[in-house]
């Protein structure tokens, strides 16, 4: 009978000890498992500073080329800085739009100068020259490429990669791109480029959001032969660590002046187009990209107001001094398409619709269509539809370059 208790007792704990292990496993599987931090390329030294040592280096850097110091990302270190701290032979600086410390207007002149900081000569990229000349880069033995983009065609970042990497191949001198994430990286929308409004705010067949990262898009310049004479670069990407196209990702640093926060970067493709019309996208105001309005649009079906005034960023601003009523935008959920029904709505309650539209519109959209589609009064739906085939063959041929899924 003892030996019965005994026999019965084990039995109990080993079913205890089982069910416990049971419970403990399925806790193991339901508990969330925490995201490791996104690692940039510029974070990674040890994969490229072979690449550098011994190399008189130029770099294309602006206030957003930095290395952090903790996961944290509040505290960081200008490459340009740490480069020089390694005894790296930085004898170069290239500055894009808004300069290489990043306070300049949109569309403003950038002079060539020099680095208070570090003595460096600057060249400007977005000056008297897009594109620079082959003396700029007199004595370079490698190009590094370092700056923050939001995936968007219109934004020209890109645009300037594409004139490194095209004077770069040309003096065959190669170029190492470190990659940083795409906080529009999660989807792809709008009409493709056509080639007859072809500029600096939009020079390939891509539409205006192309879900890949500025060294995903080098690698789609170079291996699409886009570059002048079908020329091709010596092209090392830096990739980034932890990342996928879906990962959300908020700029630590403001990539330019008038892309303030998350909200505005996420808007920017789609209040954007404003910047074809008569009407304000919020430069001028501490809400750029966030809200839209101009004095013309009627008080009684927009229900928000502001007056643009000159500050940091917007020395001008469009309708400064003027009450505008419009739209606040900044309560909208996170966007995953382009959205064209804003622009649709301010169209259609503008009084003299002759004067909505200004030159420039159709280079941002990257067609004359959308114009046309908008003033013959097409839905958006119907607007967006038009524009699946040209997403669907430009979805085969971004596959080919993406280095995260």
């Amino acid at each position: 009978m003892k030996y019965i208790v005994l026999l019965f007792l084990a039995l109990t704990a080993c079913n205890s000890t089982t069910k416990k292990k049971q419970a403990l496993n399925e806790a193991t599987v339901n508990q969330p498992v925490e995201a490791k931090a996104i690692v940039t390329g510029a974070n990674q030294t040890n994969k490229y500073l072979p690449l550098l040592k011994g190399k008189n280096v130029g770099i294309v850097a602006n206030q957003t080329s930095v290395i952090f110091k903790d996961e944290s990302d509040e505290s960081h270190t200008h490459i340009v800085d740490s480069l020089l701290a390694l005894n790296v032979n930085v004898t170069k600086v290239f500055a894009p739009e808004h300069g290489f410390r990043g306070v300049a207007d949109a569309g403003e002149y950038i002079e060539d100068g020099v680095d208070e900081k570090t003595g460096l000569p600057i060249f400007s990229l977005y000056g008297k020259n897009r594109k620079s000349p082959k003396e700029f880069l007199e004595g370079v033995d490698v190009m590094l490429f370092d700056v923050q983009d939001v995936g968007v065609r219109f934004y020209t970042y890109i645009s300037t990669l594409h004139y490194v990497m095209e004077t770069s191949a040309e003096l065959n001198i190669p170029v190492i791109v470190l990659d940083r994430p795409n906080p529009n990286g999660h989807y792809i929308d709008g009409p493709i480029l056509e080639e007859d409004v072809t500029s600096f705010v939009g020079m390939h067949p891509v539409p205006i959001v192309y879900g890949m990262t500025i060294g995903e898009y080098g690698k789609m310049i170079n291996g699409e032969k886009w570059m002048d004479n079908e020329i091709q670069c010596d092209l090392t990407v830096v990739p980034l660590q932890h990342y996928t196209h879906d990962s959300e990702y908020d700029l630590p640093i403001k990539p330019s002046p008038n892309l303030p926060n998350a909200k505005s970067i996420n808007l920017y493709p789609s209040v954007c187009f404003f910047e074809g019309t008569t009407v304000s996208c919020g430069r001028g105001t501490e809400m750029q990209f966030q809200i839209f309005g101009a004095p013309f649009l009627p008080e009684d079906k927009f229900d928000f107001s502001f007056t643009p005034q000159p500050n940091f960023g917007a020395k001008t601003p469009k309708h400064q001094g003027e009450l505008c009523f419009g739209r606040d935008l900044r309560d909208v959920e996170r966007l995953a398409e382009v959205k064209l029904d804003w622009l649709i709505e301010a169209y259609k309650s503008t009084a003299d619709k002759t004067k909505f539209f200004n030159n420039f519109f159709p280079k941002l959209a990257g067609t004359k269509k959308l114009r046309e589609q908008i003033e013959n009064g097409l839905s958006e739906e119907a607007i967006k539809e038009t524009w699946k085939p040209g997403l669907e063959a430009f979805s085969k041929t971004r596959e080919k370059y993406v280095l995260y899924k």
